[in-house]
């Protein structure tokens, strides 16, 4: 019996692939669970329609995210943290004040959970590299430099 996947089988195929099986198979477990459809020919042609628009939709998405690569790529983005005395910050820079450094100096929207930073948090000062995973295979890779906040914008202790 030939049918179409709906999701991912072990062993068996990917969504969306049309795959023979046994009829037993398809008829006692694939097909109860909503696993696969039989694959007539009204539900092969619906098949190659989904497909057609997914691979333009996935054309679209890629574009916009190559768009997104080449204005990310080589940015630099500074912060400001409180330093002890041998370098070492109070607290520590991760993710979210790195999107949150990319929506103020640069007014990118960056979603904070694409954004790899090595070693995931930066402790000292210095400059860090960070990766954004846009889409897939794409990502954009950013300069992260953390600097000691100026003592003459924190008001002095008396």
């Amino acid at each position: 019996m030939e049918i179409i996947l709906k999701q991912d089988v072990i062993n068996l195929g990917y969504k969306d692939d049309i795959v023979t099986v046994k009829n037993g198979y398809a008829n006692n477990y694939l097909l109860p669970k909503g696993l696969a459809i039989i694959a007539t020919p009204a539900n092969k042609k619906m098949h190659e329609e989904t497909l057609r628009q997914r691979a333009f939709k996935e054309e679209k998405i890629r574009k916009d995210a190559e768009t997104q690569k080449a204005a990310l790529d080589g940015k630099s983005v500074r912060i400001a943290m409180k330093v002890g005395e041998n370098g070492q910050l109070f607290g520590a820079v991760n993710n979210i004040q790195i999107a949150d450094a990319l929506k103020a100096q640069y007014n990118y929207d960056i979603e904070r959970k694409t954004i790899v930073v090595d070693g995931s948090k930066i402790k000292s000062v210095g400059t860090y590299t960070a990766m954004v995973n846009i889409y897939r295979e794409i990502k954009a890779q950013l300069t992260v430099e953390v600097v000691s906040e100026d003592a003459t914008e924190t008001p002095a202790e008396a």
